[in-house]
């Protein structure tokens, strides 16, 4: 079996578990295992620095050693005034007439026999809400506006759609990896109740018409999700990655039947570290492939898929292979 046939039978679940190692390793060995597509570029990548303006009229800021493009919103420059006026306010950019010969250059030199194709959609509904109106008014705004959030999740996820068609129509990925944090490292930013109230009708459109195009979905959210792994797999996510151990990944695994891979289970906080020392990181990779893999539905990886200190991801994904080929083999015995 080749690293994407080994990767497919965790994502099945099948048993005995055939391999177990790191997370990506039948993915593109490129940062974020993904192949950058121009609209990622055009609506996210593009920006840098202290203050830039999106095509969304938002600021954001993006300096070296930021973990992300991290949203930088108040009173003065939120874009949505008053969620109740958000057509006023929020301006749909329309997706130009971009270049793909890049990405699918890339597309093209990857062996598609043994790799599987996936691409990012960055900015997922909530991270989006939150990038044009302070967090805490966003937060507010789900419970004293509804209908107004809902109907903003609605247009942005017809928006969305827009962006999945393309995707798939110019590069036919094998996973489009789609972002958004629903939670902190230990709890919910809103109630699982909510979530299926505002959130999930309009996930259910976006990766429905993923699965009808034939591509998996997988789910990033580095964060904590613990009461809407149902929700996940009802909405026909495939696999989550960035499932942190503050999580009980064991009952999340139980309630989902086994049948949403989770790519996760190593403490970032704990390797993710100037100072942190290279037994450390091998340890907490150790940790989380005798803790998790038992069972199945499970790969060890970063949950952030990179690390701020850059040194620090190697040596995971050695660990990880390493480590994993030895566990596996104890199995087998």
């Amino acid at each position: 079996m080749n690293l994407k046939e080994m990767f497919l039978s965790a994502l099945r679940n099948e048993k005995p578990i055939r391999w177990m190692g790191y997370g990506f390793e039948a993915f593109p060995k490129v940062k974020f295992h993904c192949v950058m597509d121009p609209i990622s570029i055009w609506d996210i990548l593009q920006f840098t620095g202290e203050a830039a303006i999106d095509n969304w009229g938002g600021t954001l800021r993006f300096l070296p050693g930021d973990p992300g493009w991290i949203p930088i919103v108040n009173d003065e420059n939120k874009v949505i005034k008053d969620i109740t006026k958000w057509r006023d306010y929020v301006k749909f950019p329309v997706i130009p007439d971009l270049d793909w010969s890049d990405a699918k250059k890339a597309v093209e030199e990857i062996d598609r026999e043994t790799t599987l194709i996936m691409v990012p959609s960055f900015r997922g509904l909530f991270e989006r809400a939150h990038c044009l109106m302070p967090f805490e008014e966003m937060l507010v705004n789900l419970y004293e506006e509804p209908e107004a959030m809902y109907e903003f999740f609605d247009a942005y996820a017809d928006w969305k759609l827009q962006v999945f068609e393309q995707l798939i129509d110019n590069l036919k990925p094998d996973v489009v990896q789609s972002h958004d944090d629903w939670g902190s490292k230990t709890s919910l930013f809103f109630s699982p109740q909510k979530f299926r109230e505002l959130l999930k009708p309009h996930y259910r459109r976006m990766y429905s018409y993923l699965k009808e195009r034939g591509v998996l979905v997988q789910h990033h959210a580095d964060c904590y999700i613990q009461g809407l792994e149902k929700d996940m797999l009802d909405l026909g996510i495939d696999m989550w990655q960035g499932a942190l151990p503050s999580n009980d990944l064991h009952a999340i695994r139980e309630n989902t039947q086994g049948k949403m891979l989770m790519l996760g289970g190593i403490d970032q906080g704990v390797i993710d570290r100037a100072d942190v020392t290279e037994d450390v990181i091998r340890g907490e990779v150790r940790k989380a492939i005798d803790t998790y893999a038992p069972g199945g539905a499970f790969l060890p990886c970063i949950g952030s898929l990179e690390c701020i200190n850059e040194w620090v991801t190697p040596v995971v994904i050695d660990e990880c292979n390493r480590y994993g080929a030895e566990w596996l083999k104890k199995q087998q015995a």
